[in-house]
């Protein structure tokens, strides 16, 4: 088992251009490949444990795939083959429930598994609607957990409204409405994280989106292909821009961040806190791609109960930001954190408790009261985002934090980057 030990830092001010490419683009770029009929090219594809494995499947699903320095070559198959050995999802969600959708609706038989970590986490938000729209989905506990079994055929069309706001949920329906026989309707209680729709639509999909409705018209015609640099992940950023505002003087600058509005709302949230944060737009072709600029200032105590699909990812970072605010923070609506790598709502209270901060549990999030950390070593659950998190909380007193062989999973430079601003061995 690893163990991740950080030094108590100095002021820093640093520019940061190696945060690692954005795990959720890159997924949709080796997957949406497939929906083409000529070679798609990607520029920056995140190199990580969970975006490998989605390549792995594009791979035996029948795509060639070649790198050209450090350029991705990506060659659809003329029909998706039916491969013979079990499809390897990893410790990924967003794989293994994008995968549903698109193989619900493409002939052939396909199993989908992972590891330790994701053979325990809910399938069934995604199999359960898809079985309504006459996919064949099985696995343990009636389609719940992994290995689930896919058998592909044509789908009826769906009206379908989601009773949660899930990029995933969504993003499998679109794919499975894709090849349906006639156009389907996905909604949802508001706007999740919407990358799906805007690169489907950058490819020629016809897609009408009226915020949390779409309406889905099924491809006559293969899509045009990808031509695509994928943008830093402003969710693996954040780590870096909550490290500038909690440790005094200091000032990071990320260079090339997705800037998409369901993605920057954790840093929405930190600007609220009293934060000084700067975002400059450089492009806007597939997304809004730029520069973010975080800058320390005393954090205040903030309320958050909107938008949580939003910062989904981002909550366990902020949750370090919020321990170090003057007063007590909350958040509610967020029982999605739950069913994540770990449940990030335990893992999390259970965490700043050993470092002397004052949390508790709520059914749908936490109360965290603003305090001064103490050293402690703290636990990753096998979640990358809580021993990130919790790593960069190390920053104001030290700490280590046991078990994180799972950051390789979504940011393998991220203990390189940590050691720009302090030791971390």
């Amino acid at each position: 088992m690893s163990i991740l030990r950080v030094d108590k830092a100095a002021p820093f001010d640093i520019t940061l251009d190696t945060i690692a490419a954005d795990k959720s683009i890159s997924h949709r770029c080796a997957l949406f490949a497939l929906l083409s009929d000529k070679t798609s090219i990607v520029r920056n594809y995140l190199k990580a444990e969970d975006t490998l494995c989605t390549l792995n499947i594009i791979k035996a699903l029948g795509a060639q795939v070649e790198e050209k320095e450090g350029v991705l070559y990506i060659t659809p198959p003329s029909k998706i083959a039916e491969p013979p050995l079990i499809l390897d999802c990893g410790n990924s969600g967003t794989a293994m429930r994008l995968l549903m959708g698109f193989l619900a609706s493409q002939e052939g038989f396909f199993v989908l598994h992972g590891d330790k970590y994701l053979s325990s986490r809910p399938m069934k938000r995604v199999a359960q609607p898809l079985r309504l729209v006459g996919a064949k989905i099985d696995g343990r506990k009636d389609g719940e957990l992994s290995p689930i079994s896919i058998r592909g055929e044509k789908l009826k069309a769906f009206d379908y409204t989601s009773p949660i706001s899930s990029a995933q949920v969504k993003s499998a329906l679109i794919l499975a409405a894709l090849n349906a026989k006639s156009p389907s309707v996905f909604s949802e209680p508001e706007l999740s994280r919407d990358h799906t729709e805007r690169m489907l639509k950058g490819m020629g999909a016809n897609l009408i989106c009226e915020e949390s409705k779409i309406t889905i018209h099924p491809n006559t015609k293969a899509l045009n292909p990808l031509d695509i640099t994928v943008p830093a992940d402003p969710s693996s950023a954040f780590f870096f821009a909550v490290a500038a505002a909690i440790v005094p003087n200091s000032r990071v600058v990320l260079k090339n961040v997705l800037l998409n509005k369901t993605r920057i709302e954790a840093y929405k949230i930190l600007q609220k806190m009293g934060a000084h944060v700067n975002f400059v737009q450089k492009e806007d072709k597939y997304e809004s791609t730029g520069d973010i600029e975080v800058r320390y200032a005393p954090l205040s105590a903030v309320c958050v109960s909107e938008n949580i699909s939003w910062l989904i990812d981002e909550l366990p970072a902020l949750c370090i930001a919020f321990a170090c605010a003057e007063g007590t923070s909350s958040v509610s609506n967020a029982k999605e954190l739950r069913v994540k790598e770990s449940d990030r709502i335990s893992t999390v209270v259970k965490n700043l408790k050993l470092c002397g901060i004052e949390a508790s549990e709520r059914d749908d999030g936490y109360e965290i009261k603003g305090g001064v950390f103490k050293k402690a070593a703290f636990e990753s659950y096998g979640d990358h985002r809580v021993a990130m998190s919790f790593a960069i909380a190390s920053l104001l007193d030290g700490g280590e934090i046991n078990d994180t062989e799972c950051i390789n999973t979504s940011f393998p430079s991220f203990t390189p980057i940590l050691n720009k601003i302090s030791k971390a061995y």
